[in-house]
């Protein structure tokens, strides 16, 4: 992300741009009223000091940009101080795992408000439009969040890509799995995870398709030094840690106790990565061997589960909601796609619409190349889509089939399994799963 900031007037509002700024600083008011704005936005409780501080340290250590939309002219009394944003906006830029180990600049973006009384005046396109104007200048191919309303972001290109669930395990005698692990698993200090949560997950993030890069807070929180309702430290998170044959560290899961008070005696599980199949089934053997604890809640988890198959019981794991996790929207079809390896050959012409007019137009995705084609023959298009849907498919977490079937995608008379051949194109090596909220 390039570093320049700035701000830019326009009718009602100015849109500044600029980069958080710690407690320390002498600039910090602009940060503290701006990380004000989103609390308000998502109907939080008003940012204690020390949360507050703790949330523009990380966003400094995760090299933010924040984006913040002002009123031009006072506020009548008795509405909210000025100084605070009406609409916020911020970015930084990780990679995404678009699947065979491949990595690819992501451009992410989050913490996305408007605030009620300023609605429907354009701001949200504004900001929108703008920013990811910028990303696709930059050469970044392909642009991610996560949405708190899944009405909003179609119309701005994004599709759904990847889908999480929450679930609750049995861990009683029924608890058992089909066969042995193999590595170990160890209790380790929370402490330990200030170096060695990145490097796991660096690890887990190269084999898992949809994967994101982490923010700063993700290794905070597993080593006990955040707790989302304070920004102070959480006493409560447990860590254990799994090695693989070699004694190498290759998964951890960070937990806590929900208390006595929860019947049945359960056990939150924070987050659990893993860069290998057995370091996730091996910390699930252990998670279900812990004494006294009945059962484990995981908000997290990934819809195709391996720990399902892998229980001689699988009713003891019981699914809550299944939700959209991951939202993509590809800037640059022809460097989105380039970047794919693909599973297996295929020649297919793709016609692309956009909402924002960034990738309009006809594309060939080959086993070669991929090409931007000239405006020809509608007949000879294999698919037809918006850019949401090639998005949504993009990292292999949606089917195009089943889009083709939702009437989301066409398919041209011509080649009636052309969708199909799109899907085992875009095959990816394991299930996608999104790890990371932002």
């Amino acid at each position: 992300m390039g570093s320049e900031t700035g701000t830019m007037r326009g009718g009602d509002y100015e849109i500044r741009r600029f980069r958080p700024q710690p407690a320390s600083s002498s600039d910090y008011a602009g940060t503290e009223q701006w990380i004000e704005a989103v609390h308000y936005g998502f109907y939080q409780k008003p940012g204690r000091d020390e949360l507050t501080a703790r949330i523009a340290e990380s966003s400094v250590a995760d090299g933010r940009e924040l984006t913040g939309a002002y009123e031009t002219t006072p506020a009548p009394a008795p509405a909210l101080d000025a100084g605070r944003p009406v609409a916020t906006f911020a970015t930084f830029r990780k990679t995404l795992n678009v699947g065979h180990g491949v990595l690819v600049p992501a451009h992410m973006v989050t913490a996305v408000t408007v605030r009620t009384d300023h609605r429907r005046r354009g701001l949200l396109r504004r900001l929108m439009s703008e920013d990811l104007a910028r990303a696709k200048a930059d050469g970044v191919p392909v642009a991610a969040l996560t949405a708190s309303e899944a009405s909003i972001y179609r119309r701005f290109g994004y599709g759904v890509a990847t889908h999480e669930r929450s679930v609750s395990v049995e861990t009683g005698p029924r608890f058992r799995l089909a066969a042995p692990v193999r590595g170990r698993v160890v209790a380790a200090e929370p402490s330990a995870m200030l170096e060695l949560a990145p490097e796991i997950f660096a690890r887990a993030h190269r084999a898992i398709p949809g994967s994101l890069g982490r923010q700063e807070r993700y290794r905070l929180r597993a080593a006990g030094q955040w707790d989302d309702e304070t920004g102070g430290p959480d006493r409560a998170v447990r860590v254990a840690v799994h090695l693989d044959e070699q004694g190498t560290p290759d998964g951890y899961a960070a937990y806590a106790f929900r208390g006595w008070e929860t019947e049945p005696p359960t056990m939150a599980l924070r987050d659990l990565v893993a860069a290998t199949p057995e370091a996730y089934l091996g910390l699930w053997d252990f998670l279900g061997s812990l004494d006294l604890i009945e059962r484990i809640d995981w908000e997290d988890a990934p819809v195709d589960d391996p720990l399902v198959w892998a229980l001689e019981d699988p009713r003891v794991v019981r699914t809550g909601s299944v939700r959209d996790m991951l939202w993509l929207r590809i800037l640059d079809v022809e460097a989105a796609l380039s970047a794919r390896r693909l599973a297996h050959g295929g020649d297919l012409v793709l016609r692309i619409h956009d909402p924002l007019g960034f990738t309009d137009g006809r594309y060939r995705l080959g086993t070669a190349r991929v090409a931007r084609l000239g405006d020809d023959d509608p007949a000879q298009d294999d698919l037809v889509m918006d850019i949401a849907e090639l998005s949504s498919v993009y990292v292999g977490g949606v089917s195009p089939v089943t889009l083709a079937e939702a009437g989301r995608i066409q398919v041209g008379a011509h080649r009636p399994g052309a969708a199909a051949e799109l899907a085992g194109m875009l095959a990816v090596e394991r299930p996608a799963h999104c790890l990371t909220h932002f």
